[in-house]
């Protein structure tokens, strides 16, 4: 079991988040709180790097379509980098891939 780390960077776009570790029940409210505190602003871009995530569950989906929520709110986009393929099979099963905007690890 790997402790999740948010880490995060500004850039010319908006803030990007690097989430590192397990995105699951014990750890997916960190990452809710975290993105819920984020000052967004009209047409800026939410990237959550999740190319450190080892495992997600439902609340740690739950808490990605939170991020979303609130970014759509602020009038800001959501872009989900550097899926690893495991997630993004879940993602894909699940209709995911078509309500975020994801994108490879060397882009944004």
């Amino acid at each position: 079991m790997s402790p999740l780390k948010i880490t995060s960077d500004a850039t010319p776009t908006g803030p990007a988040l690097h989430v590192v570790g397990e995105l699951d029940y014990a750890s997916s409210a960190a990452l809710s709180l975290r993105t819920e505190t984020l000052r967004l602003s009209p047409g800026q871009r939410l990237v959550i790097n999740l190319a450190g995530v080892e495992f997600c569950d439902s609340t740690g989906i739950t808490a990605l379509l939170a991020a979303r929520q609130h970014a759509q709110a602020a009038g800001a986009a959501v872009v989900l980098k550097a899926v690893p393929t495991h997630l993004m099979r879940i993602f894909t099963l699940a209709g995911l891939d078509q309500v975020f905007t994801i994108r490879p690890g060397d882009s944004a």
